[in-house]
């Protein structure tokens, strides 16, 4: 989820609630116990994390899975940890996942992005977004996407920080728990971007030679 600094949110505020009371409803705790591997030890955590009321999602996700992909995507003040995302109430997307879905957090102070494209299925057709693709690139201030998957043919960092406590972090435009496992660098760069997302924000967001329609392809 994506703020600047200046603007509250809840990764920085994670504690507060809709009530204020600074509760969370129950945790499905067998989706996160599904988990192998390392990730087993990280969905452990945000459960618990989440119990306590540590994480919260901005907003109540619509549990549809969409894919961004560009060619390029150039970014200052990089940061990622993991977060976990909350669908409405009684939402008919949330299958055998409670209404929660385990996220890649990864925010960017200034990013850039080189022929974008973005797609949502919705029943057999989708809705195609493309942008930044006439030699001026797509840019965002205090980006942040939640995703499920991330890709690229080469990814670039410099000065990276693995393994900090990422509500410690001083590069990107938001921190995320304490306690929570994260990586920080100055800038990031990846070639051939592809994600799996479930929501994405920004401070501002500027899509030069935007395009939107329904195509029988995603991206």
């Amino acid at each position: 989820m994506a703020m600047s600094e200046d603007t509250p949110d809840q990764h920085t505020n994670p504690a507060t609630t809709e009530d204020g009371s600074g509760r969370r409803g129950r945790v499905r705790y067998r989706r996160a116990a599904m988990m192998g591997g390392p990730a087993l030890a990280i969905a452990a955590t945000l459960v618990v994390l989440t119990a306590q009321g540590a994480l919260a999602a901005q907003f109540a996700i619509s549990g549809m899975p969409f894919t961004v992909a560009a060619d390029s995507m150039e970014g200052t003040g990089f940061g990622q940890f993991g977060g976990l995302d909350n669908m409405a109430e009684g939402s008919p997307n949330a299958g055998d996942t409670g209404g929660q879905v385990l996220v890649i957090v990864t925010a960017i102070r200034e990013a850039k992005l080189t022929n974008l494209c973005q797609s949502v299925e919705l029943g057999g057709t989708y809705l195609r977004i493309t942008a930044g693709g006439k030699g001026t690139p797509v840019k965002a201030s205090g980006l942040t996407t939640d995703s499920t998957e991330i890709s690229g043919k080469v990814a670039d960092f410099d000065n990276i920080e693995i393994g900090g406590d990422a509500s410690t972090f001083d590069k990107p435009p938001v921190k995320g728990p304490l306690g929570s496992f994260g990586q920080q660098a100055d800038t990031v760069t990846i070639k051939d971007l592809r994600q799996t997302n479930y929501a994405t924000t920004a401070v501002r967001f500027t899509l030069p030679d935007l395009h939107m329609s329904f195509s029988s392809k995603g991206c």
